[in-house]
């Protein structure tokens, strides 16, 4: 068991709109880019892909009912419409409604009476706390995790956990990254030396798991915080503590509604973005204008990346677009589906508003939505997922 040892003094300081408008001068290769792929079969065959569909036959913002899109003629209108239209049909109806051959599926919504309110499991963490009055030390273990969330595109995690005695926020210790782990094992012991006893009971111990990510901001995977005053710490105790979303303060991200169709005969997945409510303002106006990437992932390989439209200045944005992706039987326990919404900025990087993960291995939410699209095969199988950081 490793230990870090920490002085006193030298750590423990004194303490919108409703109708939306496509982006102008966005081109067409910049705003729905499909790159094709080949699947590798079993029998030694391939499959190639380079279509993108999207919905005509939908109340696009900006466009009359039975009016051609801009910069179509009537004729190309109508021949994508026919194109579509066996694939597409019932999709623009979940913007407003739901049909008969359309499963609608809302965590937490009266629709899932027989399932009640989706709760995300973050997993849980051991760790041991207790304080040596003739030393003036109090002892923090973090033993293990388990049960952790996926974050990662190959369907696992890198978790570390970040240690504070709160108020105190400027100090913190860290274990060490376990890589690949849902269920790490860290045995790292933290040393607070020279702490007076009087001072241990006014902080709160905090723990915060997140999944390390060499590459972009560590993603949080959930937190623990004790008063220190509730324990007896005269004696080392030993718990287990359900880990709760982290409250990073920046309030929520907003919910987008996706559909899966899974076609086990054509294996293929159509990923339908139909829209979004309450979206995170990312401008300094108070909206953003957003869009939305969708990425075929298999394993930790991306495999293809899909985009929407650029919607500005709304924070409700209806997109109405579907994308279908090949994906053979023997890789779909092995494929993720990343749908990200970010915020389109014309003189810096675009900020990402959230995130989905659906797959086998994702959230409670996400593996019900994932779990009843291939247990409905042929059908669209809609549900409101919340973004998350």
């Amino acid at each position: 068991m490793s230990s870090h040892v920490i002085g006193h003094k030298a750590a423990m300081l004194p303490i919108k709109a409703k109708f939306c408008h496509e982006l102008g001068g966005a081109t067409e290769s910049e705003n729905r880019t499909t790159k094709g792929k080949v699947w590798s079969q079993p029998n030694g065959r391939s499959r190639t892909r380079q279509q993108q569909m999207k919905l005509k036959n939908s109340i696009t913002p900006g466009n009359k009912p039975g009016s051609s899109p801009r910069g179509q003629t009537p004729d190309e209108t109508g021949r994508r419409q026919g194109q579509n239209h066996e694939a597409n049909s019932s999709v623009t109806e979940l913007a407003n409604s739901v049909t008969s051959d359309v499963l609608m599926l809302s965590p937490g919504s009266e629709e899932d009476e027989h399932e009640g309110p989706v709760r995300e499991k973050l997993g849980r963490i051991q760790f041991s706390v207790g304080y040596s009055f003739q030393d003036s030390t109090l002892t923090v273990k973090i033993l293990k995790g388990q049960d952790l969330p996926a974050k990662d595109f190959s369907g696992t995690s890198d978790p570390f956990v970040k240690i504070y005695l709160l108020p105190d926020k400027k100090h913190k210790l860290e274990t060490k990254v376990k890589r690949k782990n849902l269920n790490p094992h860290w045995n790292e012991t933290f040393l607070f030396e020279g702490f007076p006893y009087e001072k241990v009971v006014q902080r709160t111990l905090y723990l915060q798991v997140l999944d390390y990510d060499r590459f972009s901001r560590n993603d949080p995977i959930g937190e623990v915080s004790i008063p220190l005053n509730k324990l007896d710490l005269a004696n080392m105790q030993t718990f287990w503590k359900e880990l709760k979303p982290c409250s990073d303060g920046s309030g929520s991200r907003g919910d987008l509604l996706v559909s899966l169709c899974y076609n086990p005969t054509a294996n293929t997945i159509t990923v339908s973005i139909i829209k979004a409510r309450n979206l995170k303002a990312m401008d300094i106006g108070g909206t953003s204008d957003p869009y939305v990437k969708v990425w075929l992932m298999h394993k930790d390989k991306r495999v293809e990346k899909k985009k929407t439209v650029v919607m500005k200045r709304c924070l409700n944005p209806v997109f109405n677009e579907s994308f279908p992706f090949d994906v053979p039987a023997h890789v779909l326990r092995e494929t993720t589906i990343i749908i990200t919404v970010m915020d389109k900025d014309r003189l810096s990087r675009n900020d990402v508003i959230g995130k989905i993960y659906l797959s086998w291995k994702s959230g409670p939410a996400e593996v019900k939505h994932w779990k009843d699209m291939i247990s409905h095969p042929r059908n669209t199988v809609a549900q409101w997922h919340s973004l998350k950081a």
